[in-house]
């Protein structure tokens, strides 16, 4: 989802002949790449967008989620892991001019090492490896070959941000701030925006709006010049 939204692709249909879509290298990396050589048709409608109206904010204990009226979709975010590999990681982005392929797209999902115990103690997890996630164990990161940037784990949850607002079905205008959440947080805002009819609005995007979406613009050298 995060891929298509951050490509550009605002109609497409899926077809996924196994039981759960592919991980991969634990990022969305492939996904663009695969889009970007496939291409992009445009379509003769114009783009409707969903504008926040008003600020909605939803929590989960010490996490929160919230989305903000503004011009165009910016996600920041901010996590707080006990692991010293992790720690304390923010980062914000205007998410316009193909910011999601150059900054977020190659950053892998992750883990800790007592997470994956428990989830392979139970069954589960057990195609996950070192080559489609990133573990760590305290200060270590049992990658061989560490992380892609110093700031990859928060990197991967705007990533997961950008796909769950996907799920809006339409493009979102909005700031999303997200502290500790998750995809199940980010859902819960969703739900709680469309529960308040006053909270946003359907609109169609003249060229100057649709040209700050995610995705527009995006080509290979995008690509190649990941942050």
């Amino acid at each position: 989802m995060a891929a298509l939204a951050g490509c550009g692709v605002h109609n497409a249909v899926v077809e996924i002949s196994g039981g759960e879509v592919p991980i991969l290298d634990g990022s969305s990396e492939p996904f663009v790449a695969a889009i970007l050589k496939a291409g992009l048709r445009q379509l003769h409608a114009p783009i409707r967008a969903i504008e926040v109206l008003k600020t909605v904010q939803v929590r989960k204990e010490r996490a929160w989620a919230r989305l903000d009226p503004a011009a165009n979709l910016s996600i920041a975010f901010e996590i707080d892991f006990p692991d010293a590999a992790i720690g304390h990681q923010a980062r914000a982005l205007n998410m316009a001019n193909g910011a999601f392929v150059r900054e977020l797209c190659n950053s892998r999902t992750f883990c800790r090492q007592a997470d994956v115990d428990a989830m392979r103690a139970v069954g589960k997890g057990l195609g996950g490896s070192l080559s489609n996630a990133v573990v760590v164990e305290g200060a270590e990161v049992l990658n061989p070959d560490g992380m892609r940037y110093p700031d990859e784990p928060v990197r991967h949850k705007m990533l997961d941000a950008l796909g769950d607002l996907a799920l809006a079905n339409g493009a979102l205008l909005g700031a999303y701030k997200g502290y500790r959440a998750g995809h199940s947080l980010t859902n819960t805002l969703l739900r709680a925006l469309f529960a308040d009819s006053s909270a946003y609005r359907i609109v169609s995007l003249d060229a100057g709006k649709a040209g700050l979406l995610p995705g527009v613009g995006v080509s290979f050298d995008d690509l190649r010049h990941v942050a």
